[in-house]
């Protein structure tokens, strides 16, 4: 294939070591600079240009956009993508990931372990907030750093309700997220590509720091997750749209806690320690999958007039319990399975046999007419807010 790498650093390690990566296994790879790019629309088809010339064709493009250029950089590959170049990180995944309040709300609503989070913008709010999350001590994050910058512990009410008023008198947005104590200054990154963890390492801060970024100083060492880590991993990577991708977790008392899943992860930190070639399988991933462009399905699927796709829900009680899909009367009602969500396990392209059980949800494609009973009810806000505790509001 004919791989495009995305980045304004040729020679930093991870960008060297995926195209060192292509070259081996016989593909044709070029280092092209972000920001020398002229996105094409006078037109009728997008088009692109590189250096002020027609840029050539590719197969798949692999970005690597740094976080001061977001906007310009995932435009460029939303190009691509309406080029039919396939890349494992779309536009809409590397905006999603990148913004920190985004990709929290994203994961909140798919039963992804997380730390406690808040975001609030008037003075009168935050400590409120800071209660919400737990009480202090809480970690105060700006929505949009990295490699350990803009997170401050705050010990206290006080100091917190300090540094959030002087950051956002800078006109910075910051989240106020719960301090996990257990994980005493460690973390896990799982590096996923495609559907599984192909590496993992344990970040230790050094001495009293408790950010364990290897930008800080911390030590790291390779680590074997559990079905449930690397589990939350690749689910927490999918949902944001992301394919390749540095899930970053705390180890909390009750399991697994995503704290972020960043888009560009850095290589040689956890090539270093684990001793096995990420960026070979990365390259490996793409050159599979490079005959599948990214597809909008759901909005491909609603083209039809009065079709469209929607997860049934197979209530407690339901006739549809203890039947077989086939036996289930979907397809007579020209509703066809496409995934069967049970637990916190996907079961794609599920067979006519398998037996449905109560709570099942089955991502479907049909009529919307014939789905629309079988559709869970949206859910309710909670009847009382939870009430805040006598000193909240105290020192």
């Amino acid at each position: 294939m004919k791989l495009a790498i995305l980045s304004r650093s040729p020679g930093a390690y991870s960008t060297h070591r995926l195209k060192t990566a292509a070259l081996e296994r016989g593909h044709e790879c070029k280092v092209l600079n972000t920001l020398r790019f002229a996105i094409d629309l006078s037109s009728g088809d997008p088009d692109l240009q590189f250096r002020g010339r027609q840029l050539s064709d590719y197969d798949a493009v692999l970005p690597r956009i740094g976080a001061s250029i977001t906007y310009f950089g995932t435009a460029v590959v939303r190009q691509f993508e309406q080029m039919d170049v396939y890349t494992p990180n779309t536009a809409n995944g590397i905006a999603n990931s990148r913004d920190k309040l985004r990709a929290t709300q994203i994961l909140s609503r798919h039963d992804i372990g997380m730390p406690a989070t808040s975001f609030v913008r008037d003075k009168a709010d935050v400590l409120p907030a800071i209660e919400l999350v737990g009480g202090a001590p809480v970690v105060i994050k700006l929505l949009e750093g990295t490699q350990g910058i803009g997170v401050i512990l705050a010990p206290d009410k006080k100091v917190a309700e300090a540094i959030i008023e002087t950051l956002q008198s800078t006109r910075q947005n910051v989240l106020i997220q719960q301090f996990i104590a257990e994980s005493k200054g460690r973390d896990i990154r799982a590096l996923v590509v495609g559907d599984r963890v192909v590496g993992a390492m344990r970040r230790t801060a050094q001495g009293d720091e408790f950010r364990s970024n290897v930008h800080r100083g911390g030590s790291v060492e390779a680590v074997e997750l559990s079905e449930e880590y690397e589990r939350t991993a690749v689910r927490a990577a999918q949902i944001m749209g992301l394919r390749v991708a540095g899930v970053d977790m705390l180890e909390g008392n009750e399991g697994p806690l995503v704290m972020e899943v960043n888009s560009s992860p850095g290589l040689e930190g956890i090539e270093r320690a684990t001793n096995l070639d990420i960026a070979g399988a990365i390259v490996d991933h793409i050159d599979n999958q490079v005959a599948f462009p990214e597809l909008d399905v759901r909005q491909r699927l609603s083209v039809s007039t009065g079709y469209g796709v929607a997860e049934l829900l197979v209530r407690e009680g339901a006739d549809l319990v203890g039947t077989t899909i086939a036996d289930s009367g979907l397809r007579e009602r020209d509703v066809t399975v496409l995934t069967l969500h049970r637990d916190n396990v996907v079961i794609p392209n599920p067979k006519t046999s398998r037996e449905l059980v109560a709570n099942d949800r089955l991502l479907c494609f049909g009529k919307l007419d014939e789905m629309r009973d079988m559709i869970p009810a949206r859910r309710k806000r909670r009847a009382k807010v939870r009430r805040l505790p006598d000193d909240a509001l105290s020192d």
